[in-house]
């Protein structure tokens, strides 16, 4: 029988669910487009993890905060998968944006779906956290916020 949490034993280890990414503030140039060229990175903003299950309800939510240097990590604890493949964070976790504290850079972007939703990435990462241990890692975004005021786009002559 499959252990029903995220840390799911395997072969004698503990494996936990670990998501992370990046939160931009994008660079006007770039407004309305999915660049991130020019970006800087916004410390203390704000993203949800929100999985669902495969009768698509909401079975984990919670929000993370960016470092210093726009980067978020967050351990899943307490998620819980039933179903091996349809519960998998793969398949019913997504990251959302939330809130920005840069007064300056404070709208919501769909960059990467940061609005509605970034499918996460399997980069083949783990981590050793001792005692048998392993966490797993799956990669959202980049995500970007933007400027309030950025001047409309230029059309192309």
């Amino acid at each position: 029988m499959a252990h029903p949490y995220a840390s799911v034993p395997t072969g004698g280890s503990v494996v936990e669910v670990i998501i992370e990414g990046m939160v931009y503030c994008q660079n006007c140039m770039h407004y309305g487009t999915r660049s991130l060229a020019g970006a800087e990175p916004i410390a203390a903003a704000k993203v949800s993890v929100i999985c669902r299950n495969y009768k698509n309800r909401i079975t984990y939510y919670k929000t993370f905060e960016t470092d210093a240097v726009g980067y978020f990590y967050g351990e899943l604890k307490g998620f819980k998968m039933v179903h091996p493949v349809l519960d998998h964070p793969l398949q019913g976790c997504h990251v959302k944006l939330v809130s920005s504290p840069r007064g300056n850079c404070n709208v919501m972007s769909d960059v990467n779906k940061g609005i509605h939703g970034a499918s996460l990435s399997y980069g083949d990462k783990r981590l050793s956290k001792g005692d048998g241990e392993e966490g797993v890692v799956y990669a959202a975004g980049p995500l970007a916020f933007r400027p309030r005021d950025c001047p409309l786009p230029k059309a192309h002559a």
